[in-house]
């Protein structure tokens, strides 16, 4: 996966306001997402594309059975299925991937997984 991001990449996750830079650290990441979800699927509902930049309308569905860990700390596996609405823009240089932001509800995806306010 490391090979689909340029060396200097950046990824911006608005919904924990991580932001990342190389290819290493976004992989680590996207580990972490897939370790909490680990049968999460992303179903692309719209997209548009002009030019190097793509813009992705995504559902994400998966259960929540490994530990997700957050700035704020780590959410214990609550075995419940979330569906969580984002959008993710892409900058592309060549055929990798330079930049992208996702912007995800992250209160409904706590919500539906049962992570209660501090």
């Amino acid at each position: 996966m490391r090979g689909k991001f340029t060396s200097d990449s950046r990824y911006d996750e608005l919904g924990t306001e991580r932001k990342l830079e190389g290819p290493e650290k976004i992989v680590e990441l996207f580990k972490g997402w897939k370790s909490a979800f680990p049968d999460v699927v992303g179903t692309v509902t719209s997209s548009v594309a002009s030019g190097n930049k793509v813009a992705l309308e995504v559902t994400w569905k998966g259960t929540h059975t490994g530990p997700l860990t957050m700035a704020e700390g780590t959410i214990p596996a609550s075995g419940k299925r979330q569906e969580t609405p984002a959008a993710i823009f892409y900058a592309f240089d060549g055929n990798k991937i330079k930049a992208s932001r996702q912007y995800f509800d992250s209160l409904t995806l706590l919500k539906q997984i049962g992570a209660q306010p501090k």
